[in-house]
C-alpha cells in the first residue's frame, strides 16, 4: 500500500470512528478537551504506522486500543494517578477495559457519555452545537463554519471556550440517572434537532438546502435510539427526521428554487426513509404516549401516507397540533397550526389565529409569520394585503432561495378591482 493510500484510509476511518475513540479517552481521562488531543495522537500515530504495517483488519479498535494507551500513560503521569486508578479502576490497563453496568438502570456506553457531555445544558445552544458536530460528527471546524454560515475563528472559539467551561463546570463523562437523565436528554434532543432544522431550511446563504447537516443529524438520531432504545422521544426524533428527510430530493427544482409541499413529485419522496420513520413512530408510541418529538413526527406521517397533496388529512394534523400545543405551547407550533386549521376548515379560520400571533415578540423578526398571513390573505382575495406580506416576509428572510420565493409570489398577485 502507498503512503498516500494509507494516509486516505487513516483518515476515513479517523472520520468514521473519531467519535468513538475521544469517549474511549474520556472515559479515561475524564476531560472531552485532552480527550480530543489524545485521539489525535492516535491518529497521527496510525499515518506513521499502517504504511509500513498496512490498514489492520480492525482499524478502529487499532485507533481505539492506542487511544487508551496514550490515556492511561497521561494519568499515571498525573500527581493524582493512585486518586485517578481508583476512580476507573485497576483493569484501566486492558485493552478491552469494558465493565460491567453496576445497575439496570446504567447505560454502559462511551459514546452515549460523549454525547450527553457534549450537550451538557451548562453550553449554550452554539456551543453545544458546535461541540456536537466536533466531538460526535467528526465535522473540522472549518465544515462546521461554512455549514452554517460563521467565520472559522468563531466556531474554533465555541469549540475552546465549550471545552474550558465543562472543566471549570467539574461536569461528570457519564450518563446521568433518573429526572437528571429526562432532563439532559432533552438538551440532547435538541441539539440534534436543531443541527437537522438548519440542514434542511438554512437560516440564511444561498441554498436552502444543507443536505450534509441533514445527513450529520439523522445519523447522530440513529445511533442514539441504538443507545436509548427504551427512551420514546428518543425514537420520536429519529422517526421526525427519517420522515422530512425522505422529501429533500423533492423540495427543490433543478436550479435550487424551492418547491412547496403541494407542488412536490411525491413520487421522489425516498420510501425507505419513510418506512424507517414509520416504525421509530411505532416504538415511539409503545410507552402508551407520544412526546413533542413523536407529535411532530405524526404530523410528518401523516403528510408521508397522502399519496397527493389533496389526500392530506388536515383535520388530524390540525388536532395533532392541538395536542402538541398543550404539551410543548409556543408561538411557531401555533402558527402552523394556524396553517393546519386554515386547511381543514378554511383560510379565514387560519387567519384569525395567525392574526393573535401578530404581536409576539418571539415572531417579530420570524419570516414565516408574513408569509403565512400573505398566503391566507391571498386566498380571501385580499391581494394588497397579501402582497405587502409576501414582501415583508422577503425582507425578514435571509435566505436568498426563500427571498426570491416570497417576492415571486408578491409579484404574481393579481391587482384588487
Amino acid at each position: 500500500m502507498t503512503a498516500h493510500h494509507a494516509a486516505e484510509s487513516v483518515e476515513t476511518v479517523f472520520r468514521m470512528e473519531s467519535a468513538r475513540v475521544i469517549a474511549a479517552a474520556a472515559r479515561i481521562v475524564r476531560d472531552v478537551g485532552i480527550a480530543e488531543e489524545i485521539a489525535q495522537d492516535a491518529l497521527v500515530a496510525a499515518l506513521e504506522q499502517w504504511p509500513r504495517t498496512g490498514v489492520p483488519d480492525r482499524p478502529g479498535a487499532w485507533l481505539t486500543a492506542a487511544a487508551k494507551h496514550r490515556a492511561v500513560d497521561l494519568v499515571r503521569r498525573r500527581e493524582t494517578y493512585a486518586r485517578k486508578l481508583a476512580e476507573v479502576g485497576r483493569d484501566l490497563t486492558e485493552e478491552t477495559y469494558d465493565p460491567e453496568p453496576s445497575g439496570p438502570d446504567d447505560i454502559d456506553d462511551d459514546l452515549l457519555r460523549l454525547v450527553f457531555t457534549a450537550c451538557h445544558p451548562v453550553l449554550s445552544a452554539e456551543a453545544r452545537t458546535a461541540l456536537t458536530l466536533r466531538l460526535v460528527g467528526g465535522l473540522r471546524t472549518d465544515e462546521i463554519a461554512r455549514a452554517f454560515l460563521v467565520p472559522e475563528p468563531t466556531v474554533a472559539q465555541r469549540i475552546v471556550r465549550a471545552k474550558r467551561t465543562l472543566a471549570r463546570a467539574g461536569v461528570e463523562f457519564e450518563v446521568p440517572y433518573g429526572q437528571d437523565r429526562a432532563a439532559r436528554l432533552g438538551s440532547v434532543l435538541e441539539v440534534i434537532y436543531l443541527i437537522f432544522n438548519e440542514g434542511y431550511a438554512a437560516t440564511a446563504g444561498d441554498d436552502l438546502l444543507r443536505p450534509a447537516l441533514c445527513e450529520d443529524a439523522l445519523r447522530l438520531a440513529r445511533v442514539l435510539a441504538g443507545l436509548m432504545p427504551h427512551e420514546g422521544e428518543v425514537h420520536g426524533l429519529a422517526a421526525l427526521l427519517e420522515i422530512q428527510a425522505s422529501r429533500t430530493t423533492a423540495r427543490t427544482g433543478p436550479d435550487g428554487q424551492p418547491v412547496l409541499l403541494a407542488d412536490q413529485n411525491r413520487s421522489r419522496w425516498n420510501r425507505l426513509l419513510i418506512r424507517r420513520g414509520f416504525a421509530a413512530l411505532q416504538r415511539a408510541g409503545e410507552g402508551g404516549s407520544f412526546g413533542p418529538y413523536a407529535l411532530q413526527a405524526a404530523i410528518a406521517a401523516c403528510h408521508a401516507r397522502a399519496a397527493t397533496y389533496e389526500e392530506t388529512d388536515w383535520r388530524t394534523i390540525a388536532a395533532l397540533y392541538g395536542r402538541l400545543a398543550a404539551v410543548a405551547p409556543s408561538p411557531v407550533v401555533e402558527l402552523n397550526r394556524a396553517v393546519a386549521i386554515s386547511m381543514a376548515e378554511g383560510p379565514a379560520a387560519g387567519l384569525a389565529i395567525a392574526d393573535t400571533l401578530a404581536g409576539e415578540p418571539a415572531l417579530d423578526r420570524y419570516h414565516l409569520l408574513p408569509s403565512v398571513r400573505g398566503d391566507l390573505l391571498a386566498k380571501l382575495g385580499r391581494t394588497a394585503e397579501a402582497r405587502s406580506e409576501f414582501e415583508r416576509a422577503a425582507d425578514l428572510t435571509r435566505n436568498e432561495r426563500e427571498r426570491e420565493l416570497l417576492r415571486a409570489r408578491a409579484r404574481s398577485l393579481p391587482s384588487e378591482e
